[in-house]
């Protein structure tokens, strides 16, 4: 059988990097995206000492010169991603006043949370056939019905967005039966989420895993969280 390829941002910690172990143990092909060169060839040769087939290229999703390039250098290789995982994001504000983050915060954060994910599925189109499928890796802290409130807003904010991407996404790749979904992983134990979360990474990369290899095609512009969607 052909190898499936899956591309995954912000794959070298976290819930991004068990996603690409998880992915390749059942046979993909992992393409491990980072802003940081030295972290992602860090990951990569931990991945491979489990006998992971991946390689990594350079992109930071807050820069549209860099998604363009790693875009370059993917299609130059590869005629087709079978899946795409927006999970790269920042959470670098956390008082409770949106009014007190600074703008260069505001934007930063919008852009590498959700605008960036947008602009690397519209850069990436071409590489997206029927069958293939995009998950942005989202927050229950994005949900306007159960998360929106004090807790880090511009993150929360960012989230919601992408939410909101992801609706319009799939409305864009439905007829081209490329389905496209969010998750919320839960509380996980990263960097991120500290050591104090309730869940694994494992628990956290489970419903993205799930949604690449397995989920039904026609499922689409849905927020999931343990594989059953979930309202925001």
């Amino acid at each position: 059988m052909e190898t499936k390829i899956a591309l995954v941002t912000g794959g070298n910690k976290g819930i991004g990097f068990e996603v690409c172990r998880e992915l390749g143990k059942i046979g993909f092909k992992t393409i491990l995206t980072a802003r940081d060169e030295k972290r992602g060839l860090t990951a990569i040769n931990k991945l491979k000492a489990e006998k992971i087939d991946c390689e990594f290229v350079l992109l930071d999703t807050s820069d549209l010169k860099s998604i363009e390039n790693a875009f370059s250098i993917i299609s130059a290789n590869y005629p087709k991603l079978d899946v795409l995982i927006n999970n790269a994001a920042v959470s670098l504000y956390k008082s409770s006043d949106i009014l007190d983050a600074s703008i260069e915060n505001i934007t930063e954060t919008i852009y590498t949370n959700s605008l960036g994910p947008l602009f690397i599925v519209k850069i990436f189109s071409p590489l997206l056939k029927s069958g293939s499928r995009v998950i942005n890796v989202s927050s229950g802290a994005g949900s306007i019905c159960n998360g929106i409130g004090s807790y880090s807003p511009v993150y929360s904010t960012s989230k919601t967005f992408l939410n909101a991407i992801t609706c319009q996404l799939s409305f864009s790749l439905k007829g081209k039966n490329i389905p496209v979904n969010s998750v919320d992983p839960g509380w996980v134990r990263t960097d991120m989420g500290g050591m104090a979360a309730s869940r694994s990474v494992e628990k956290g990369a489970e419903t993205i895993v799930w949604l690449a290899s397995e989920a039904p095609i026609d499922l689409t512009g849905k927020f999931l969280r343990d594989k059953k969607e979930i309202h925001w």
